[in-house]
């Protein structure tokens, strides 16, 4: 509780203290501290981990070539987007290489999208399954959305695929 004071001119004053005297700054301070070592050890982490998993990749694909670290981020993110996104192998590739998305050059883009492990069918059918609950679409718009350019751009078979195993 803060100490009270009794001016020369007869009022009450409240001394405050000094800041770093208070409880919630010495919070904010463990928590920045905190903080910037995560984001610092989190830095260091995953590029060693890049790195052991890049010699792994590199051994498992091909024990006589060398893969850069940079097309291993590129297919470790190639990964994601088929796993979680569902996307088409087109899609994919133009995500790595995309200004507004990863930025990866075309050579790293296509050895993502080469050595992934997709079912580009399931990938097709899942994005279709979703088009259909949550967009209403008929069959037909699927099929149109799953190969538009400006839409996944899978191919015509995994689209035809896709729409004739949805659920009816």
């Amino acid at each position: 509780m803060a100490k009270q004071i009794k001016g020369e001119d007869g009022k009450v004053y409240v001394e405050k203290k000094p800041i770093y005297k208070r409880v919630w700054f010495w919070i904010l301070v463990v928590l920045v501290i905190f903080i910037g070592s995560a984001a610092v050890s989190g830095g260091s982490n995953s590029s060693s981990s890049s790195s052991s998993s890049s010699s792994a990749k590199s051994s498992s694909s091909s024990s006589s070539s060398h893969v850069s670290a940079t097309k291993v981020a590129a297919l470790k993110s190639a990964q994601t987007y088929s796993d979680t996104m569902h996307m088409s192998k087109q899609g994919i590739y133009d995500q790595l290489t995309s200004d507004a998305g990863d930025k990866f050059d075309d050579a790293s883009a296509q050895y993502a999208v080469d050595h992934v492990k997709a079912d580009w069918n399931k990938n097709a059918l899942k994005a279709a399954e979703s088009y259909q609950k949550d967009q209403n679409m008929s069959p037909e718009a699927i099929r149109d959305q799953l190969t538009s350019d400006a839409g996944d751009k899978f191919t015509q078979d995994q689209a035809d695929y896709a729409v004739s195993h949805l659920p009816q």
